[in-house]
């Protein structure tokens, strides 16, 4: 479909851009440690309420409403200067929203077979997708005042869909698995901005808000469905802790 190939050109771009300018910065930086002379390495953990929903590019496809999730990871940042580090990590993402189309639909559901379900126009399909994202990021914070650190940190997430079921309320169908109709692979850009509160030496509690929005399409066209592009966006609040 054209508008995934113009969507993987798009986040290809992206994606060099920001390792050029990644790179760029870390070339030129001096290996220091950050503020107040701890070590070069931050770890992190946290585990984040998320508010996830769908957007789409097609008027016979909409969102119908926004879904709970959390996201749960580690964290790592390597400082090149007192103030700016590269993030990275590993985060489970449990998210999902809720589409409706106004034509009738056929669905693939699979358990222990293949099975096809027809969806009626104007009934909704839940999803609940699970992510193995790894975050590539550039971290920037001020000076600690007080005990106090703002910080923000923005990047891209290659992701992995794990886990897929769907809910179809009008058919009483309950998590059943829908890996059939979701993209296996997918790449987000992330925005998160937030404070650090300092509990003592290298320990800080984090609370921050975030936000996060798939390139591709994150659902298939299969058979006769309509030829949409199904965006995925999470909005998190972080809370975490640094060591």
């Amino acid at each position: 479909m054209r508008h995934n190939r113009i969507s993987v050109a798009i986040a290809a771009k992206i994606t060099l851009l920001f390792f050029l300018v990644l790179f760029s910065h870390i070339s030129h930086a001096q290996p220091r440690s950050r503020p107040g002379g701890s070590s070069v390495i931050g770890i992190g953990v946290h585990f984040d309420p998320v508010i996830s929903w769908f957007s789409t590019d097609i008027e016979t496809v909409r969102n119908e409403g926004a879904r709970p999730g959390f996201n749960l990871g580690i964290s790592f940042n390597k400082y090149f200067g007192p103030n700016y580090s590269f993030s990275t990590g590993i985060n489970i993402i449990n998210a999902g929203g809720r589409l409706v189309s106004s034509e009738t639909t056929l669905f693939e559901l699979v358990n222990n077979a293949l099975k096809i379900v027809t969806v009626g126009p104007n009934e909704a399909i839940v999803y609940r997708i699970q992510y193995l994202s790894v975050p590539l990021g550039l971290k920037l914070q001020t000076n600690q005042i007080g005990y106090f650190t703002v910080f923000s940190d923005l990047g891209i997430d290659p992701k992995i869909v794990v886990g897929g079921k769907a809910d179809i309320p009008s058919l009483q169908v309950k998590a059943e698995r829908a890996t059939s109709e979701i993209r296996f692979l997918n790449l987000s850009y992330h925005v998160i901005a937030g404070i650090e509160y300092s509990v003592g030496g290298k320990t800080a509690i984090v609370l921050g808000l975030g936000f996060d929005n798939n390139f591709f399409d994150i659902t298939k066209d299969i058979g006769d469905q309509p030829e949409d592009k199904v965006s995925h966006k999470l909005l998190s609040f972080r809370l975490g802790i640094n060591f």
